[in-house]
């Protein structure tokens, strides 16, 4: 990752969005272990707690990165919009792209599939809703990242004349064609991936089943439909999402041998509750010296379970939010240790004067591999505390409380595994 580009403070960031307060009461939830005595609190109001409070007084500039080998300079935050057209109105939403724009992010993360849950009946909309909003903005500024679906058998909806999605010439060329149309533009800044053609354990699922391979579509094939779209100026650049270190160095490979284009991105899970995927080896593979693809974290609030807004199941915040809206979305989140390890991070940004959400988005802030931490919001109230979080917190967060961190860490590594 090259180094951030610092520009002015962004003003008007706030929190009061109805997600975890400040310091949370755990006294309703003695069921789960206290962390042992070695990580005893500080006395409230020491030298160290008052230094980290005086620093959330202080605006920091948001942060701007070059996207790896790519001409793209995207700021740190990405804004996700998996929710327009199913949680958010038209008029939300763009509400919402608004306030990210004015207040410094540059870079709008999108799917052919999208809004989630993925049904017949709203997707696109998503896309149409961007579009919309788009026609008042200079596109030349605007970074639009988007997502072809990779294979499926349950969604063949999204296509003309298909049993089965792949990520094939014929998928690809047909997916960004509808995509420019729905999102008002003629060129996509950077192309992903969804998930792969191949067999790979998905959303949620850690292990890989031996039994479940399957042909796909070659990774040299799948460049090839790639350049012909970039020839053409439809695309910018290429990335993948929801990938393992054999996929990324079998497409940079293929780049290299081929004279094809080479992916500069990678879009997958990274946050407090779901680590080791990425840093057991996808770090190796993705640093500059190496392959130099650049982490588009999503989830970095673990699908919202890091608001804390799940610990109590009968507030109005946890009701109103996707995991129980849609029952079996993201359940590795409600049927783990998550909940337990989740616990434990409210009590370290308890003892430092920090809310959990702003503890878990500076601790993906501060990673050296991230590039950008999509963010996905259903109202401008969260999105300010979002921000909020990035540009308050102290950069990089003191060593004591990463210290913390990892202690919890050492003790519940990704608690979301199933």
């Amino acid at each position: 990752m090259a180094s951030p580009i610092a520009l002015a403070p962004i003003a008007g960031a706030g929190v009061g969005t109805g997600r975890l307060p400040r310091r949370l009461d755990l006294g309703g939830l003695a069921a789960f272990p206290r962390p042992p005595s070695s990580q005893a609190r500080r006395p409230p109001g020491s030298r160290f707690e008052s230094r980290v409070r005086a620093k959330l007084g202080e605006k920091s500039a948001l942060e701007y990165r070059k996207l790896s080998d790519s001409d793209l300079v995207i700021s740190e935050v990405t804004l996700g919009t998996m929710t327009f057209g199913e949680q958010n109105s038209e008029q939300e939403a763009h509400e919402i792209l608004s306030y990210a724009w004015d207040h410094g992010i540059n870079i709008l993360d999108t799917a052919e599939a999208y809004p989630i849950p993925m049904k017949k009946e709203t997707q696109g909309r998503t896309d149409l809703y961007i579009g919309s909003w788009l026609k008042s903005q200079p596109r030349d500024k605007v970074i639009l990242a988007t997502k072809v679906c990779g294979y499926s058998e349950r969604s063949s909806y999204i296509r003309e004349n298909a049993k089965v999605l792949r990520v094939d010439a014929a998928n690809i060329k047909e997916s960004v064609e509808k995509s420019l149309k729905r999102l008002n533009t003629d060129y996509i800044d950077l192309l992903q991936i969804h998930w792969p053609d191949r067999y790979v354990p998905l959303f949620g699922d850690y292990t890989y089943d031996f039994s479940k391979w399957r042909p796909s579509v070659p990774f040299v094939e799948q460049l090839k439909a790639f350049q012909e779209l970039i020839n053409e100026g439809k695309v910018r650049y290429i990335g993948v999402s929801n990938e393992t270190s054999y996929g990324v160095m079998e497409f940079v490979h293929a780049a290299k041998v081929e004279g094809l284009p080479k992916i500069v991105s990678i879009q997958n899970s990274y946050s407090l509750l779901v680590r080791s995927r990425f840093e057991v080896d996808l770090v190796e593979v993705c640093h500059p010296k190496n392959c130099n693809i650049g982490l588009l974290a999503y989830s970095p609030l673990g699908g919202g379970s890091l608001s804390g807004k799940y610990l109590d199941i009968n507030s109005e915040a946890a009701k109103k939010g996707r995991l129980n809206l849609f029952p079996g979305y993201m359940e590795r989140y409600n049927r783990s240790y998550a909940k337990e390890a989740t616990i434990k991070y409210v009590e370290v940004a308890n003892k430092y004067g920090l809310t959990l959400v702003q503890l878990a988005l500076a601790f993906a802030r501060d990673q050296p591999f991230m590039t950008s931490s999509i963010i996905g919001t259903t109202s401008v109230k969260q999105l300010k505390e979002d921000i909020d979080a990035f540009l308050t917190v102290e950069r990089p967060l003191p060593s004591e409380i990463m210290a913390d961190v990892e202690a919890i860490f050492k003790r519940y590594k990704d608690p979301a595994i199933l």
